[in-house]
């Protein structure tokens, strides 16, 4: 590490054990604890991938700083139980890293991209394995914090590791078209466990397609609420009243958006 980065960090960690002090410091820092902090470090997580996104350097250093603060929030956390630190957890992820990249780190002759990611995923598994003491399960360490559509895609992909997957993205599709009957042929009360089906269905089929569903998905997000405003900003121009648009009338805006939008 450079001499800058190292001093930039021990500021930073300064700053952290300063705010935890229990007579000098945050009153709001010192009362969090793991569980309040969780959901603080999976939004900052998210506003590192829509700065990433927005394509602005500047906002994205912004929120790697917030995200970094968040580790460093639950270092300090696991320091004061005597669990671990910033250090710790420093060598622990360097430890990984160099025990998974035997390629470049070791004597290991991996030469295409399919062997790594074998490789990656058997060392892995002897991980869980001496973490356990026994092999246990192919699905074992797929997070629940994880976006439905994005632990989907994970739990497809760990399982057809072992086979139990379609041969290709076509038999994935005919998944689709089965559960697209099933949910028009549910009754209301089993209508979420079929749509669910469907959605799990179509994440899967995504994976295979190379495509990331979660992504894709925070793409459409994106799409709609850009279109959805600009209708609203033609609407407000007109002096229509949003309220009382019949379908033809919003179908009309839509397209007009639509058209817009499209590269010359």
């Amino acid at each position: 590490m450079s001499e800058p980065a190292a001093l930039a960090l021990a500021r930073l960690l300064d700053i952290m054990r300063r705010l935890r002090d229990p007579q000098n410091g945050c009153p709001w820092d010192r009362e969090q604890t793991f569980q309040t902090i969780a959901p603080y470090t999976i939004e900052e997580a998210y506003e590192v991938a829509d700065a990433i996104a927005g394509g602005s350097p500047k906002a994205l250093e912004g929120e790697l700083g917030d995200l970094l603060f968040q580790v460093v929030f639950h270092s300090q956390l696991g320091a004061e139980r005597g669990w671990f630190d910033f250090a710790s957890v420093s060598d622990a992820i360097a430890d990984k890293l160099t025990a998974r990249h035997p390629h470049v780190f070791g004597d290991a002759q991996i030469t295409s991209a399919a062997e790594l990611n074998r490789a990656w995923e058997e060392h892995k598994a002897r991980e869980r394995a001496a973490r356990t003491g026994t092999p246990g399960s192919e699905l074992a360490d797929v997070p629940l914090a994880l976006p439905a559509l994005a632990r989907a895609a994970k739990l497809g992909k760990r399982a057809g590791r072992v086979g139990f997957d379609w041969p290709d993205a076509g038999g994935a599709r005919d998944k689709i078209e089965e559960e697209l009957r099933e949910v028009a042929e549910a009754k209301p009360d089993d209508r979420p466990e079929e749509l669910g089906d469907l959605l799990f269905a179509v994440a899967n089929w995504s994976r295979h397609l190379g495509v990331d569903a979660e992504e894709a998905l925070r793409l459409a997000n994106a799409k709609f609420e850009r279109r959805f405003r600009a209708m609203e900003k033609l609407a407000a121009e007109r002096v229509l009243r949003l309220g009382e648009l019949d379908a033809a009338a919003w179908d009309a805006l839509w397209n007009e958006v639509k058209k817009v939008e499209k590269p010359a």
